[in-house]
């Protein structure tokens, strides 16, 4: 999915054609430039973005009750509730209920022993060449074992312009939302983020 910028959503680059003819759609008379009246629309979209862009937090978008697993959870169970949620990837919690993890396909994929993530024809021309399966390799395992550690972790209050760095930074597609205690209380994945600025979209249209 090609990452969203903060920014796209909202960013219009005005010439002086359009300037003049929003001016001359104002009743009454304007004391000011074309040039001056251009620097306070853009400035104007700059606060309006970085509004809009702090009034929507993560307990707002967030997808609710989040689907976990326990670390000692085998990777058969876990690979089927995946693949029954529809989903591709979940936090990982320990005996207090706390994340300790995140497993995703890119860890079982690692697992099997691919560096990177292949395409589905990839790994059925591997498996198609091979006498016996890679998947063999995840057999008798917890996700405990092959999980990615430490989760990246975030509160009810961040915003999803602080989402969106942490997506980029970290080249991650999901970021768990946590409690006081470090349980999970929702997940903000890529999907969730990009309808956020869906409606941020619409809103800034309005």
């Amino acid at each position: 999915m090609k990452e969203i910028h903060p920014a796209d959503f909202i960013s219009v680059d005005i010439s002086e054609h359009d300037v003049i003819e929003a001016m001359k759609h104002i009743p009454g008379y304007i004391d000011i430039t074309p040039g001056d009246f251009k620097a306070v629309y853009q400035f104007a979209c700059t606060f309006a973005r970085d509004r809009l862009l702090s009034s929507l937090t993560a307990e707002k978008i967030m997808t609710v009750p989040v689907i976990f697993v326990d670390q000692e959870m085998p990777l058969v169970e876990v690979a089927e509730l995946l693949a029954e949620k529809h989903i591709s990837g979940c936090p990982v919690v320990g005996q207090q209920g706390r994340i300790v993890g995140v497993v995703s396909e890119k860890d079982f994929l690692k697992e099997m022993g691919f560096g990177v993530t292949p395409s589905f024809m990839q790994l059925a021309v591997h498996c198609l060449n091979s006498k016996s399966c890679m998947i063999h390799k995840l057999h008798n395992k917890t996700v405990g074992s092959i999980m990615t550690t430490p989760p990246i972790t975030a509160d009810t209050k961040i915003t999803i312009g602080a989402i969106s760095t942490l997506f980029a930074q970290h080249q991650i597609n999901r970021v768990p939302i946590v409690d006081n205690e470090g349980k999970p209380v929702g997940l903000v994945s890529r999907t969730d983020l990009a309808h956020s600025y869906q409606r941020l979209g619409e809103r800034a249209h309005v």
